[in-house]
């Protein structure tokens, strides 16, 4: 009993364990075992066993097995052989076209997998940072929303005094004390807030929603972003994975239209064959010479007399196939262009708003320090020293949205040039 009830208490601790990560610890995690990312892992893989499936091996392929069959009459064939007690067979394929362009197809469709599997590891990375700075930032706010609070209750308290003073109006009193409850509301949405973001980010990491995942607070350099728009939409176009990966759907297509034209193109086999024959099956009553030991090798050539309708059908399916691919890569082209532009825009809104509120927190933090020194010199009184603290505060939370936002808006620019995930790894 005792030991049932040790591992029930340590799988209830295991249950709320807190992790804390920092961006590049968590953007690693989910590079690791996100499930998005596990699957499409998984498809790259399946496409590099596809190449092997259609490949023409090296060595031939080699049967070996017996025709042991009892003869009445004249030795006739079993399965297009003469009966034998041992025979193997051995055969490889010399020249195929069809065979050899859908090879050359799947290792084309295992690039566009590898492709595709980056292109959703950029998207993974650029995902998970989002959620942990939108964490972080909602904890930062909820550290200020509780100094904000103290700072209230002391405005609170210092109105009450005054009201019970007849220095203040009642109703200042009461204003005092909607300040502090709306200010403790913020609180507990902020609280409901950091658990739905800590939930989506630990889903983002393949880890149990139960654990809690806390920022590490710490202080990040800015990644170093392309020179100018100019060269940052260039490189957004030339390193899309999204792009190149519908490139290599359309040679894969292309591919496959010329495997099914060119079915009409002889086909060469190397076979042998060997065969242990026995007296028992009347060889020696209906041949003139008979040997035990037979083998023979040689080429089977096969030349089709006319074009099969159904095959140019197919082949015309895929370049039906390929022109759709190319109008969507010259849509995407046009898209990507525009969303890199836009990212580099929102990069320099963000910088400017960052400022704004940078000056407008260095003010806020002069006034307070103003009102702190007539508070020791008896020209003002706690409330406005408190009040002073409290958009103080606010100051400090808008700086900490601005700089958020702009991290985001730098990271987007990262996400389009393909250079995200090497900026946090």
């Amino acid at each position: 009993m005792r030991l049932c009830g040790f591992l029930l208490l340590f799988a209830l601790a295991a249950a709320g364990q807190t992790r804390t990560l920092t961006l590049k610890q968590a953007v690693d995690l989910a590079l690791q075992q996100n499930p998005d990312l596990l699957l499409a892992r998984l498809d790259e893989q399946k496409a590099a066993l596809g190449v092997q499936a259609v490949s023409e091996p090296l060595m031939p392929r080699v049967y070996a097995g017996s025709g042991l069959a009892y003869t009445y009459g004249f030795p006739v064939s079993l399965d297009g052989a003469a009966p034998s007690i041992v025979q193997a067979r051995a055969d490889r394929t010399l020249f195929n076209a069809p065979s050899r362009l859908l090879a050359a197809q799947a290792k084309e469709q295992a690039r566009g997998a590898s492709m595709g599997a980056a292109e959703i590891r950029e998207e993974v990375a650029l995902r998970t940072a989002v959620l942990f700075l939108d964490l972080e930032r909602s904890v930062r706010a909820r550290a200020s929303t509780l100094r904000q609070i103290e700072s209230l209750a002391r405005v609170e308290a210092a109105v009450k005094l005054r009201v019970a003073e007849g220095r203040e109006l009642a109703i200042e009193g009461k204003r005092a004390a909607v300040n502090l409850a709306r200010a403790r509301q913020k609180l507990g949405g902020l609280d409901g807030e950091i658990a739905t973001r800590g939930r989506a980010l630990s889903a983002a990491l393949g880890l149990p929603t139960e654990e809690r995942i806390e920022p590490a607070m710490e202080q990040r350099t800015d990644a170093e972003l392309p020179a100018t728009e100019s060269e940052s939409v260039q490189r957004a176009l030339r390193e899309s994975g999204q792009l190149r990966k519908l490139e290599s759907d359309a040679q894969a297509q292309a591919l496959s239209a010329r495997a099914s034209r060119a079915r009409r193109l002889p086909s060469v086999n190397l076979v042998a064959q060997y065969s242990l024959l026995g007296k028992f099956n009347n060889y020696e009553d209906y041949f003139r010479r008979f040997q035990r030991h037979n083998a023979q090798i040689g080429a089977s050539i096969a030349v089709p007399l006319w074009a099969n309708p159904q095959d140019e059908a197919v082949a015309a399916q895929a370049d039906v196939e390929v022109r759709r691919i190319r109008i969507q890569a010259s849509a995407l082209r046009l898209r990507i262009e525009s969303d890199s532009r836009q990212a580099w825009q929102r990069v320099s809104d963000a910088e400017a708003y960052r400022e704004v509120a940078k000056l407008d927190l260095e003010v806020a933090r002069e006034q307070t320090g103003i009102v702190l020194a007539q508070t020791e010199e008896g020209r003002a009184g706690v409330r406005q020293l408190e009040e002073s603290r409290i958009a103080e505060q606010d100051r400090w939370a808008a700086f900490d949205e601005a700089r958020c936002e702009l991290e985001k808006a730098r990271l987007e620019v990262l996400r389009r040039t393909n250079q995200l995930t090497a900026s946090l790894r």
